[in-house]
């Protein structure tokens, strides 16, 4: 399958936003695949836990209600299974059978701040506009 040709680079670090996702499907995704324990409370509407892959640990950070209905999910490690996050948006939307968004890649200034990609349960992907509403 042909790839763009930025497509080996590895993000810094992946972040998705899940709609209505349950924290036990997010568990049982996040414990398959990074072989990470429960999220466990860290604040009001935070979870964390760290999960393992490649030998390095991988910080796991979910906010809930970051953005309108969606909670935010952070990989604070260049090391997980996803090269970006569109890569891993798939995964989540397949896996947790839930809405997912995330930016749309290497973000240049200039670029829309409200484009985002969008991949749907049943597989569809695209970009769309989504205005950040200030909450």
């Amino acid at each position: 399958m042909p790839h763009s040709h930025d497509s080996n680079m590895r993000y810094p670090d992946i972040e998705v936003y899940l709609r209505q996702a349950s924290l036990p499907a997010i568990d049982a995704w996040l414990g398959e695949t990074l072989d990470a324990a429960p999220l466990r409370g860290a604040g009001r509407g935070k979870w964390q836990t760290r999960g393992h892959h490649g030998g390095h640990v991988i910080p796991v950070l979910l906010v809930e209600k970051a953005a309108d209905g969606f909670a935010s999910l952070w990989f604070d490690s260049p090391h997980t299974p996803w090269l970006r996050d569109c890569d891993c948006a798939r995964d989540a939307a397949a896996r947790l059978d839930c809405e997912v968004r995330c930016s749309l890649g290497g973000w240049q200034p200039g670029d829309d701040p409200d484009r985002f990609w969008q991949v749907l349960p049943d597989g569809s992907e695209g970009a769309i506009d989504w205005p950040d509403s200030g909450q």
